[in-house]
């Protein structure tokens, strides 16, 4: 599930081009469509030549309708650079390149736009040699350059093409099973009630489950989703999804806010980031100036603290502390966007290193940035479920051995990520060994039991009467050492993801299950067993009558009860022989093969089958050609 946003200067032809590449046009508002000019964010769909489905996102481009643009693309995947052919690299054309860059938006296609207004070859030359020059340095430089006209379509199957090739070099969004998705659009529909969009990312909403509206805590539960106007009963990471969300009212969401698993985050009011001052900037940034902070899709007044310098210079980097009027979701990792609120500016951007700060920093304390420099490399709980989503399965002696923390740490950081979720037990070790104990991250747990499910779905689907997959068939097909593999299967045991009988694993739900033909089949063969029941069908016999599959199911189910390759009797019968032969010890010391025969009227095909499976079960023990009762039987 990938999405795509456009970028570019007011009037580039931005929408236009959507329109043509999707067949619908993007400014969704009367006003939009009255000034021919996107005021807030608009949506479309595109199909790719592999058949995958791609969101598009249209930001306006107008300078007084920035903010806007700025909620939209921070969750895309590639930007769809726009410029027009007649006028150029254009003001806007720039702060939408810093914002791109800023935001590390992973890559992207330029496409030179309304190309049948030019007529003079040199000129459009000369625009794209101006355009390289723009986007050298950033994340666009190296991007393709397509040639496109929205009205004659020339160029629009390349740009398709172009953007294809372009998202399949985009990594997928990892499921880390802490889904989160900023709202960038609230409504109500009739007869459905709230509707809430965003780029979800982080992991996966299901529906039915209870979500939480993040600052405001609110809970509701999802009614239906959508993603890329298809509706669906999941929402996977990295897609343009709607939810419908049944409990809380329209009027109490606002956009900015996220929708996550209750309990996943934290809101916080103060940040620490790592800040670049855009070159052309009109200013130095300033201890304790105002700004506004654009993540995700939340907008919100601060103030600045510089930290180890008392002001950054226009292409400066340097620390900050936000103090912030309002909580926000943040994660270490995230990318972020400052502005001056008046007048209006973008200054530049740059990285959460930590979300939840314990306190005020001192402004020239070398500890601070000491701390902060390694932040950069990972808080200690972001380091370590970094190191488990690496390992998979693992100690914990070789989770903290690999992240090279030091060990007070990261215990303390362990406890808070198993408390919060994002690490699981999987198995409890004996007192003394904590450190040998088995933990998994949440998402590789999610992914092992996805597996899980989708190897025995499988199985349950190809062999129906079959009480479920060999334990040892599905250790192979997972490809998981013994200790892990028996630890994962003890939790999913426990959660109640699967059921193990023996030496077979099934989901809860499997039962085996006979077709009207088959019980028919099953019906005429029990009918044999019950006419002479100590000479019964033979094993080919019946499977000759109900087939191999419906046999084993038999068998499985306890139906049957094999006692040799070619003898099987109906499970009564068979605990009846069974009770008549202790019966037979009480008055007797011994039985021969002769005496069973005639004690139930039975050939010495079948009695002799019979009494060297009760050798073999410790029943009876053997002496030449007699069998005694076994004093202490075996098993």
């Amino acid at each position: 599930m990938r999405v795509i946003g456009t970028a570019g200067h007011v009037d580039h032809g931005k929408s236009t081009l959507v329109a043509a590449l999707t067949g619908t046009h993007p400014d969704r508002l009367k006003e939009e469509r009255d000034r021919e000019m996107t005021i807030d964010l608009g949506f479309a769909w595109l199909q790719i030549p592999n058949g995958e489905t791609i969101g598009i996102i249209d930001v306006p481009g107008h300078r007084d309708f920035i903010e806007n643009m700025l909620a939209g693309v921070g969750g895309i995947d590639a930007a769809l650079f726009v410029v027009a052919a007649d006028e150029g690299v254009m003001p806007q054309t720039r702060e939408h390149l810093a914002i791109l860059d800023i935001l590390q938006i992973p890559g992207g296609v330029i496409a030179l736009t309304k190309i049948d207004l030019i007529e003079d070859p040199e000129w459009l030359e000369l625009v794209e040699s101006d355009l390289r020059t723009a986007v050298q340095g950033t994340v666009l430089e190296g991007a393709p350059l397509i040639r496109v006209s929205a009205r004659t379509r020339v160029g629009l199957a390349e740009l398709v093409d172009v953007l294809a090739a372009n998202l399949a070099q985009t990594p997928e969004r990892p499921d880390l099973g802490r889904p989160r998705l900023p709202v960038d659009r609230v409504f109500s529909m009739p007869g459905f009630g709230t509707v809430v969009t965003g780029t979800l990312s982080d992991g996966k909403f299901q529906v039915g489950e209870e979500v939480e509206v993040l600052p405001s805590g609110l809970k509701g539960r999802i009614r239906g989703l959508q993603t890329h106007n298809q509706k669906e009963e999941t929402a996977l990471p990295g897609s343009r999804t709607a939810i419908n969300i049944s409990g809380i009212d329209a009027s109490a969401i606002r956009r900015g806010e996220v929708v996550a698993h209750p309990g996943k985050y934290i809101p916080t009011r103060r940040l620490d980031v790592q800040f670049r001052l855009l070159p052309d900037a009109s200013g130095p940034l300033k201890h304790s100036s105002e700004v506004k902070l654009f993540i995700g899709a939340t907008e919100v007044l601060g103030r600045v603290r510089t930290l180890g310098l008392e002001e950054i210079k226009p292409g400066g980097t340097g620390w900050l502390q936000l103090e912030l009027r309002e909580p926000v979701i943040a994660l270490r990792g995230d990318r972020y966007i400052l502005r001056r609120p008046s007048p209006g500016e973008t200054l530049g951007g740059g990285l959460v290193v930590n979300p939840h700060p314990d306190e005020r920093h001192k402004r020239f304390d070398d500890e601070v940035l000491r701390q902060l420099n390694a932040y950069l490399e990972g808080s200690p709980d972001e380091i370590l479920l970094q190191v488990s989503e690496a390992l998979g399965p693992a100690s914990v002696r070789d989770v903290i051995q690999k992240s090279r923390l030091e060990e007070k740490s990261a215990d303390a950081a362990l406890q808070e990520l198993i408390g919060r979720g994002f690490i699981l037990l999987i198995k409890e070790e004996m007192a003394g060994a904590e450190k040998e104990r088995l933990i998994i991250s949440l998402s590789r747990w999610k992914a092992a039991v996805d597996l899980i499910d989708a190897e025995l779905r499988a199985y349950h689907v190809a062999y129906p009467l079959r009480k479920g997959m060999p334990r040892e068939e599905l250790k192979s097909r997972m490809k998981l050492a013994g200790r892990v593999f028996n630890a994962i299967l003890e939790l999913a045991k426990h959660e109640g993801l699967l059921v193990e009988n023996g030496v077979f694993i099934r989901l809860p739900e499997h039962e085996i299950r006979l077709s009207a033909r088959q019980q028919e089949q099953v019906d005429r063969l029990m009918a044999r067993f019950r006419q002479d029941p100590f000479s019964p069908p033979t094993v080919k016999e019946c499977q000759a009558e109900v087939g191999e599959e419906v046999f084993n199911a038999l068998i499985e189910t306890n139906r049957l009860m094999q006692v040799s390759p070619d003898v099987v009797y109906l499970r009564d019968d068979y605990d009846r022989l069974i009770a008549e032969v202790r019966k037979h010890f009480e008055q007797n010391a011994t039985l021969t093969v002769a005496e069973f025969r005639d004690k139930f009227h039975t050939s010495r095909r079948y009695a002799l089958a019979f009494l060297e499976h009760a050798d073999a079960t410790g029943l009876t023990v053997r002496e030449g050609d007699l069998r005694r009762l076994r004093k202490s039987p075996l098993g």
